[in-house]
């Protein structure tokens, strides 16, 4: 009798998130910034000077969640004006849902005139994704690989990872996309049968984050085919990839 081994699995408990749509997350959490709506030009200038990727902006204060990295230095700078909350859902279909502006504690959706109708005809059950690391750093790609594992297991909603494009019905690119892997992106994009969607997961997918406007970087890809879901973070939750896709293609 494997006793070693029970013993294993009764020390580990119960692994598995049951509720993926209620689930919370500690508060320590760097997810949905709330921007206070008292914060004065001089505190907006001070932390947008702060900003290494150029987020924030005035008139009035906003940050761009497709652009920030989460780093927190701007809720240091001005503490009590800008707080990180711990909402993981932040995906958005539309670029300007992604920008969160002072006053503005309403939670980040997505713009249901802005869903394909063949993405739920088709995907609404089942929906298999290649995954393309364009030049990403794996940390983005360490946390898809965990929402397959036994905690999140998106797998219970039919939605998996493949590893031919032939075999996906779209593809979730991580990293700034590098001139390097330009061009093998495109050729899988071109493997994917039609309909087909694609998904930017992470601030650097999203914008390019750090290495937005360097001479490495190709994403003329962005320019030719239209972006179906944007999963903000650096690197993206889980239950932010997890709940965004289930929100896309209409899975309650």
């Amino acid at each position: 009798m494997p006793i070693k081994e029970i013993q294993i699995f009764m020390k580990h408990g119960r692994q598995s998130v049951p509720d993926l749509r209620n689930a919370e997350l500690s508060s320590m959490f760097r997810g949905r910034p709330v921007i206070s709506p008292d914060i004065t030009a001089e505190e907006t200038a001070k932390v947008a000077a702060l900003c290494p990727t150029g987020a924030i902006s005035g008139g009035p204060c906003s940050i761009d969640l497709g652009r920030c990295v989460f780093c927190r230095e701007c809720q240091f700078a001005v503490p009590g004006r800008i707080t990180f909350t711990n909402d993981y859902k932040i995906a958005a279909n539309v670029p300007e849902n992604l920008i969160i502006r002072a006053g503005d504690d309403n939670p980040v959706s997505l713009d249901p005139s802005g869903i394909r109708k063949e993405i739920r005809s088709f995907f609404k059950h089942a929906l298999k994704l290649r995954q393309v690391s364009a030049g990403g750093d794996n940390s983005c790609e360490m946390e898809l690989n965990a929402a397959g594992n036994v905690n999140f297991d998106m797998g219970r909603y039919g939605i998996e990872f493949v590893a031919s494009p032939r075999h996906a019905d779209g593809i979730v690119i991580t990293g700034p996309i590098s001139v390097n892997m330009a061009e093998a992106l495109q050729i899988t994009w071109d493997a994917v049968p039609a309909p087909k969607i694609v998904i930017l997961a992470g601030t650097d997918a999203i914008s390019g984050g750090l290495f937005a406007g360097s001479s490495a970087l190709d994403r003329s890809f962005l320019q030719k085919h239209p972006v179906d879901l944007y999963l903000p973070g650096n690197p993206v939750h889980p239950l932010t990839f997890i709940n965004g896709v289930l929100d896309l293609i209409g899975k309650r």
